[in-house]
């Protein structure tokens, strides 16, 4: 089963002066020349403009700007606020709906050169550019001091809308979110009298709130963050080797191999209960298997196969014996056996970047539906899913439901905290379609809204928030969410995405962006 980003993105779905280190560069250097303006008649206009990775949303703004310095990001957002023109801005490139590559978007400014990863000593902090992909930082933290962040498994993803959205991945078990290890964000904002200027909100001085909404409550809402500053809530930061998670040296992992032409309806309903039942039982933070990392990627029959891959920290003890009990859990009660791989024990950063979703040079057409589980489906939810991956009127080789293991760590944040609201639960799913000709969109987008209408059935179509479910990932954005036609429960999409936290965040946009000049689709509104 080849791992793509076609296959498994498609799959998974699934930022002030610094002392300069060996492999670094200081996040104090800027320029002086604010960079210009790159129109439809520059050669980098299309490079730029066809970045995102969904090719159902391609921009034509009237010009793109390469963002070199948060210096550069005031310039740049004060001339577009002059002239009334609407801003998006784009880091990695992985916006599942058309935030960035909206038909209305007349400006777009491109942070993905803003990249430097260094320790800054005014904040006691790791400054990260908000144009860096996670491949950089992972790098960059790691060979430079032995850390990491609990962040994504897909490293092009880039740190922009991944930090603020409140990003996870596969150490986030034992150490959290992403957002629990952010301390500060630099970001450039636009007042009501329409004046642009920088600041820089940690989570303790006189900007607290605006560091609050960025700890989950997503990109493209409040102004242009330049880079982000980490370091992990409690630590003092003292050094930089104790101010974020020391990474493993080693992981260990395998893979069990499915095939769908052996596996029955009932095969299926017990293999995935097994799943949830697993999660659902070693969810704390203390937990042995706190670095056991699972994501299962059940890929449409038309793939003929699907997949869990499975990682733990080899150092955890008696990794191996864990390991070998969480396989044999997976298969309990299932009379197909899958093929189980074992793929050893390597060093972290290597399987890491050996384990990532590739980036492909030929993106293609995509839908993302996403919730967060507080426990596992119902046997006629799991059912639901099994007839949508079984559907054979359907051909969607690339199309998948991925079960993500969630919590631990997680949890024990409280809920109002960050903005990123959800601190009770077990794991995430993410419903994935991909395909490549816009003749197809109709065929793909019925079976995505069908499958994930029918698994919440009983919630008006939504992960409305109750004993199971805890609605959805901002970073995982659905529009339909906003649309009764298809979120049938009643429930609004933002309480969804931030429960509770919602009116607070409003409050936050309120005054940190009283114009609305940084909105879209889900955008937080205004008081």
């Amino acid at each position: 089963m080849p791992v793509s980003r076609r296959g498994l993105l498609a799959g998974t779905a699934v930022a002030g002066a610094a002392l300069a280190v060996p492999g670094t560069a200081s996040a104090a250097v800027t320029t002086t020349a604010r960079s210009d303006k790159i129109g439809p008649n520059d050669a980098r206009y299309q490079d730029l403009v066809q970045r995102g990775q969904n090719r159902r949303f391609i921009g034509k703004p009237q010009y793109a700007r390469v963002i070199r310095s948060t210096e550069d990001a005031v310039a740049a957002v004060q001339e577009a606020v002059r002239s009334g023109k609407r801003i998006a801005v784009r880091g990695g490139g992985h916006c599942f709906e058309d935030f960035v590559d909206s038909s209305d978007i007349e400006v777009l400014l491109d942070m993905s050169t803003y990249d430097e990863v260094a320790w800054d000593p005014q904040y006691k902090a790791f400054s990260i550019g908000a144009g860096a992909v996670l491949e950089t930082v992972y790098k960059e933290l790691f060979y430079g001091w032995g850390l990491t962040l609990p962040a994504g498994g897909c490293l092009s993803v880039g740190v922009g809308g991944h930090f603020s959205g409140g990003g996870y991945g596969p150490l986030s078990r034992k150490y959290g979110s992403v957002v629990d290890h952010l301390y500060g964000v630099e970001i450039v904002v636009v007042d009501a009298h329409g004046r642009a200027r920088s600041l820089v909100a940690t989570r303790d001085n006189a900007y607290q709130d605006l560091w609050w909404a960025h700890t989950g409550g997503g990109g493209g809402n409040f102004g242009v963050v330049t880079r982000y500053l980490m370091r992990s809530a409690g630590a003092s930061g003292r050094t930089p080797e104790e101010s974020l998670p020391k990474a493993p040296a080693a992981l260990r992992s395998t893979l069990l191999l499915y095939d769908w032409k052996t596996t029955t309806q009932a095969g299926f309903l017990r293999t995935v209960r097994n799943w949830f039942t697993f999660f659902e039982q070693h969810n704390t933070a203390d937990s042995p298997y706190a670095t056991l990392y699972a994501p299962f990627i059940l890929s449409h029959y038309s793939a003929e196969q699907y997949l869990l891959s499975t990682q733990i920290d080899a150092a955890a003890p008696n990794s191996e014996q864990l390991m070998n009990a969480f396989n044999a859990a997976m298969v309990e009660g299932v009379e197909q056996k899958p093929q189980v791989i074992d793929l050893g024990v390597g060093p972290f950063l290597h399987l890491t970047m050996q384990r990532s979703i590739e980036e492909t040079a030929a993106p293609n057409r995509g839908k993302y539906k996403a919730g967060y589980l507080k426990k596992g489906y119902s046997d006629e939810q799991i059912l639901s899913l099994y007839r949508g991956l079984t559907d054979t009127t359907y051909k969607g080789p690339v199309s998948s439901m991925l079960l993500v293991p969630y919590g631990g760590k997680v949890n024990t944040v409280p809920s109002n905290a960050t903005a990123a609201a959800q601190r009770d639960v077990m794991g995430k799913i993410v419903l994935t379609a991909a395909w490549d000709n816009a003749s197809d969109d109709d065929m793909h987008l019925g079976w995505m809204r069908k499958v994930y209408g029918d698994i919440y059935r009983d919630t008006g179509g939504a992960p409305v928030p109750n004993a199971t479910n805890a609605g959805s990932y901002i970073n995982y954005p659905d529009v339909d969410l906003a649309d009764p036609a298809y979120n049938k429960s009643g429930v609004p999409w933002h309480d969804l995405y931030y429960l509770g936290n919602y009116p607070r965040l409003q409050q936050i946009k309120s005054k940190w962006d009283p114009r609305n000049v940084f909105h879209h689709k889900l955008s937080i509104e205004p008081a």
